[in-house]
């Protein structure tokens, strides 16, 4: 925004502070000049009892004539002082600007790792100064994460294409090929590669909390993701069940629903080889709506924990062989749709294996 060049803060207080010392002063001789002079009687210096001194003792003999140059000496005297006292004392009431300012500019220049560390007792500018270091500290943790974000969308996005393009040369270099077993494998890459693209239209649109806010039962939502995937379930030989009263919430039922079939999928694909279960549990406290999904499984490190809702982490990074591969977006997209909508998410590792994972969202009074 283009401002038109004006005076600084510290030559403003200067200003101030002059003023205010001239304005001081000048009252304070306005005083004297009331009280002490224009009350005297024509011809003479006014004299009063002998147990209070004489206006001219007090005045050292000087009369309303010799009053009006020495004022103005005086107000020279206190209009330098305040300049010079009040230039000074503006610079170092705003050192802490200053340097907040150049802490500005430099994170301007790409350089979030810098941090004021604003020394001193708590006032005004330091507690400027501190929040302003939370939010490079926030500034610079989302600039990494989108960097390592866009990094692995790259990877995975190139490798359906480079797949792609590896099937069409042999196809090309070999016209006698079978072409049927060319383009079912094409289709496979190809529908991977739609799916990863649509999972990180949904993460974007989950991130912007771009929707719509309704009323929602989350009970609903958990018996028709848990209808949708149990043809995998039973495929896998994974025991769905599913519990809870009516659990109302408010948010977006499309991406709720998703949040849901996300965590139920994960839940079934990252499970036991046979013999596994999948519970899924609504209930309402109060103002807060709670999802549950438990499943048994393998046993869980605690410092892999923290990573799981990152984009494109897999958990144990199993090898994925079947048509329901996931993307390494599931639990991504499911935190950033809790996040969305102003709720928590908590990941608990099971002592025999498995994982808890429970979402809290705001629910309707």
């Amino acid at each position: 925004m283009d401002r038109r060049p004006g005076l600084s803060v510290r030559l403003k207080l200067t200003l101030s502070y002059a003023g205010f010392v001239m304005l001081a002063g000048a009252l304070l001789l306005a005083a004297v000049w009331a009280f002490l002079l224009r009350r005297t009687p024509a011809g003479r210096i006014w004299e009063i009892t002998d147990w209070w001194p004489s206006p001219q003792l007090l005045l050292g003999g000087w009369g309303p004539a010799a009053f009006v140059p020495a004022a103005v000496a005086v107000m020279a005297f206190l209009l330098v002082f305040g300049l010079v006292g009040g230039w000074f004392l503006a610079g170092r009431m705003l050192s802490p600007l200053t340097r907040i300012t150049d802490a500005i500019r430099t994170a301007a220049t790409r350089s979030l790792s810098h941090r004021i560390r604003l020394p001193g007792r708590s006032d005004e500018f330091r507690e400027l100064a501190d929040a302003f270091d939370a939010m490079l500290a926030q500034l610079e943790a989302h600039v990494a994460e989108q960097r390592r974000f866009a990094a692995n969308a790259s990877h995975e996005l190139r490798t359906p294409l480079a797949t792609t393009q590896a099937l069409l040369d042999v196809a090309r270099n070999d016209p006698g090929r079978d072409t049927g077993e060319l383009v079912e494998r094409l289709h496979a890459v190809n529908t991977r590669a739609i799916d990863l693209t649509e999972a990180l239209l949904l993460l974007s649109r989950a991130d912007q909390r771009s929707f719509t806010r309704e009323s929602v039962d989350l009970s609903l939502l958990a018996e028709e993701a848990t209808e949708t995937l149990l043809p995998l379930a039973e495929k896998r030989g994974v025991t769905l069940e599913t519990s809870g009263d009516v659990t109302p919430a408010i948010g977006s039922q499309a991406l709720l629903l998703q949040m849901t079939t996300n965590l139920v999928h994960n839940a079934i694909v990252h499970n036991l080889p046979a013999g596994g279960t999948v519970t899924v549990h609504t209930e309402a406290h109060g103002d807060t709506s709670v999802l549950r999904v438990e499943s048994t499984g393998s046993p869980l490190p605690p410092e892999l924990l923290p990573t799981l809702t990152e984009p494109f982490r897999r958990g144990t990074e199993r090898v994925r062989t079947d048509e329901h591969a996931a993307v390494g977006l599931g639990l991504a997209i499911v935190h950033s749709i809790v996040r969305a909508h102003d709720g928590t998410l908590d990941l608990v590792p099971r002592p025999a294996g498995g994982l808890l994972v429970m979402v809290r969202l705001p629910g309707t009074p």
